[in-house]
């Protein structure tokens, strides 16, 4: 059930503890795909994954701004304090549990929400306000996971395939001359870039063109097939925390 579209009663009627939240960002990606590229993977990947289980899911709402001020030079960027998200996501996940959805799994899309979803997760996971784990779909996507870059092949696949009208085909040739191979700029294992124009021109990396809509379809279906393998197991997991030892 989506929550947008559902009534309070409707809600109320409800037989699951079993939430998902799909997490993005509003940032730049590249002369050819839209500010919401983080958002609309997320939510496809959310859609497709609750649609191959077979049992009750509620689908909250997207939360679209998230951690990317390493994106500030680019236009039309959005972003917020990592402080600020964990609270708002954590504050989000908490009023789902306060209505009994507390299993719940965080579909994320940005590169940069990682590592403060996981501490989210945990966080609330350890006080017992809910059992609560993040799921990055371009990292479930097989060996696809190693051409992850930015408004590269992965995330302009998946956009052709779902939401192709967004892609400006037009500018891909533009994409990919101002692109950077990698991301980040290292030395000695050390990223020394913290902002994306400093490596790259226009704020892509990797080769859009390498990602097509029969890519983007792969893509969805195995982000979706791990996304609903998570969501049986947090389902029957027993969530109750380890003794003391």
């Amino acid at each position: 059930m989506d929550l947008s579209d559902a009534t309070w009663t409707d809600v109320r009627n409800l037989e699951t503890d079993l939430a998902v939240v799909p997490v993005g960002s509003t940032e730049q990606h590249g002369p050819h795909a839209p500010l919401g590229t983080d958002v609309l993977t997320a939510e496809a990947v959310a859609d497709a994954g609750i649609e191959r289980v077979d049992r009750e899911v509620v689908r909250a709402p997207a939360i679209p701004v998230g951690i990317a001020e390493e994106h500030r030079q680019f236009p039309g960027t959005m972003w917020v304090s990592e402080d600020t998200f964990r609270d708002y996501v954590g504050e989000a996940v908490a009023s789902l549990a306060h209505h009994g959805f507390d299993r719940v799994v965080l579909v994320n899309g940005h590169g940069g929400n990682v590592d403060a979803l996981r501490e989210v997760g945990g966080r609330l996971t350890r006080n017992g306000d809910a059992y609560v784990v993040p799921f990055t779909w371009f990292e479930g996507v097989g060996e696809h996971t190693a051409d992850m870059g930015h408004g590269g092949p992965l995330e302009t696949g998946l956009l052709r395939h779902c939401e192709p009208d967004l892609v400006r085909e037009d500018r891909i040739d533009e994409a990919l001359a101002g692109a950077a191979d990698g991301w980040g700029d290292w030395t000695s294992y050390v990223n020394l870039a913290y902002d994306a124009a400093e490596f790259t021109e226009n704020g892509v990396v990797g080769d859009p063109e390498e990602g097509d809509a029969r890519r983007g379809e792969e893509l969805l279906s195995l982000a979706a097939d791990g996304l609903a393998r998570l969501l049986e197991t947090v389902a029957e997991r027993d969530v109750s925390r380890p003794e003391r030892r």
